[in-house]
């Protein structure tokens, strides 16, 4: 029996989530947490933002393989879920929920350090560029390997992501802040345990997810607003400071001096930015 015919048949015990909550047709909350989150504040557009890469989703596909149970953490708007199989999605923050569409899967509103699910009943839990956010998250990678023997994470190395143009030679506070939250990629491996493998996942020149390293090829896009919303590192960084940055892109942009000192880039299909799924196995 799966997970649909779980709640169906209101035996949510069985596929581990809370005895507490009741089912409704997805994107259901099945649970719900008091603190405030992070995407609270920045969440606004991220549904059409940030819309999945589909190179990166035939990538974390063919990581996700033959998992037939999957534990989405840190959610979100539903992005790069794999929609022919049973998914639980985990997520804290109610204006990312009410970004999912209608036929996403059902979500336990949940912090990634406690998730409401009986050990072991997923085959892979994944969390894809949410872990830099979570409070513990070594707490929250534990948490990881007690649902599922197999886990999949999207990160990015912070110290290529501050060698990109636009923290190296505009916002060196961006960088410091980026390569202070985020977990080095041996770190994250190491919590994950296991047999671990580091893939590399460059960004495409006409990447459609909107991360921060997405317009590497395209550097007006920064001068827009939106686009520097669904940023995370730019949406928390002090505004004064990201005003004066895109002050002095416009300017390089038009004299000619940003592409002077980033020639190499016009001829590049793809660029490494950091990102790299790590994927780890006890099977």
């Amino acid at each position: 029996m799966d997970f649909w015919q779980f709640c169906q048949k209101g035996r949510l015990q069985e596929c581990g989530c809370d005895q507490r909550a009741t089912w409704s047709p997805p994107p259901s909350i099945l649970i719900t947490v008091s603190e405030s989150q992070v995407y609270e504040a920045i969440g606004v557009g991220y549904s059409v933002g940030r819309r999945p890469e589909p190179r990166w989703h035939q990538e974390i596909d063919s990581v996700i393989g033959d998992a037939r149970r999957v534990i989405n953490i840190g959610a979100g708007t539903g992005s790069y879920e794999p929609s022919d199989r049973a998914v639980i999605a985990v997520e804290p923050s109610e204006l990312m929920v009410s970004q999912r569409p209608n036929t996403a899967a059902p979500v336990v509103m949940a912090v990634a350090e406690n998730v409401p699910i009986v050990s072991g009943w997923a085959d892979l839990t994944m969390t894809l560029l949410s872990l830099h956010h979570w409070t513990d998250w070594r707490t929250g990678v534990s948490e990881m390997r007690r649902l599922a023997p197999r886990r999949l994470v999207l990160t990015y190395d912070p110290e290529i992501l501050s060698s990109f143009w636009l923290l190296r030679d505009y916002l060196a506070e961006v960088a410091a802040s980026e390569q202070k939250r985020t977990p080095k990629i041996e770190d994250i491996a190491d919590a994950l345990g296991g047999d671990v493998e580091v893939i590399v996942l460059e960004v495409p020149w006409d990447c459609v997810d909107g991360v921060l390293g997405a317009h590497w090829r395209r550097p007006a896009a920064y001068l827009d607003p939106q686009v520097r919303a669904c940023c995370s590192g730019l949406a928390q960084a002090d505004q004064r400071g990201v005003e004066r940055a895109v002050r002095e892109l416009a300017v390089d942009l038009d004299t000619g001096a940003w592409h002077r000192r980033n020639r190499e880039l016009v001829g590049m299909d793809s660029f490494d930015a950091g990102f790299r799924l790590v994927v780890s196995s006890e099977i």
